[in-house]
């Protein structure tokens, strides 16, 4: 769960530092915890978090602190503006409906992979990424088919920060990247219990410009009891789906 504080050198960025820790965990943390994930002195978090208080963008105090109101509109507005959350949901949810499952958009920021936006499957048995969930850019069909369409240097410099992170050793970053180049050939990524254990998952890359790297996925998610069987089938309709969602943003 920790964020790279070694750039967080000036005010700025600590301050931003904190309120990503916060946003990243979801929940109320005590100060020492935030201690532990932000590398910051006690002293100099307790300042961050004071600011970040006067603003509204965090409640809470002596050893608990948690999101505050301010954060409400922030989401708000990055949902409204969320250019591709909007081209994506329609089809998303056309999907959804003809494969009876659940349906994510998810994007890549830096080693860390962000799930921007998700249909429910209408199955009491279901499996799903929460919105605003945050994973590393390393295990399942999501994951991979970011870093499979990415740009090369981004790809290696994504790699090299889950190498950081020691979530990659040179043994397992070198198997990813065969991984990784099958992925690109096929056009596609799928992955069985890689993530969570029971769950199917297939996801394709959306293009924004034919010729550029992916800007997001769209990954369908089932229990593997349920897929086992039909995987070619939801395969062929996330892959025609992701396509119909980029001839819709390229025309943006």
């Amino acid at each position: 769960m920790q964020i790279d504080h070694v750039a967080a050198k000036g005010s700025s960025e600590r301050v931003l530092l904190v309120l990503a820790t916060l946003a990243r965990l979801g929940r109320g943390a005590a100060i020492s915890e935030l201690i532990g994930l932000t590398g910051l002195a006690q002293s100099t978090l307790y300042r961050q978090l004071s600011l970040l208080r006067r603003w509204g963008f965090v409640i809470g105090r002596d050893n608990e602190f948690y999101p505050g109101p301010m954060c409400v509109p922030l989401a708000w507005g990055f949902d409204q503006s969320s250019f591709l959350a909007q081209e994506s949901h329609e089809r998303m949810e056309t999907l959804s409906v003809q494969s009876g499952e659940s349906i994510g958009l998810l994007v890549a920021v830096g080693h860390q992979l962000v799930c921007l936006d998700m249909v429910e499957s209408q199955h009491p048995l279901r499996c799903s990424f929460v919105k605003g969930r945050i994973l590393p850019l390393c295990r399942g069909a999501s994951a991979k088919a970011l870093l499979a369409f990415m740009h090369a240097e981004q790809r290696r410099v994504a790699l090299d920060e889950l190498e950081r992170a020691q979530l990659l050793n040179g043994l397992s970053r070198t198997v990813l990247e065969r991984q990784l180049d099958q992925i690109q050939a096929l056009g596609y990524a799928a992955s069985n219990g890689e993530l969570d254990a029971g769950i199917w998952g297939a996801s394709a890359p959306l293009f924004q410009h034919a010729d550029h790297p992916a800007v997001a996925v769209i990954t369908m998610m089932a229990p593997a009891l349920r897929a086992q069987g039909q995987e070619d089938r939801l395969i062929e309709m996330t892959v025609r789906a992701a396509a119909h969602i980029s001839s819709q943003l390229q025309k943006l």
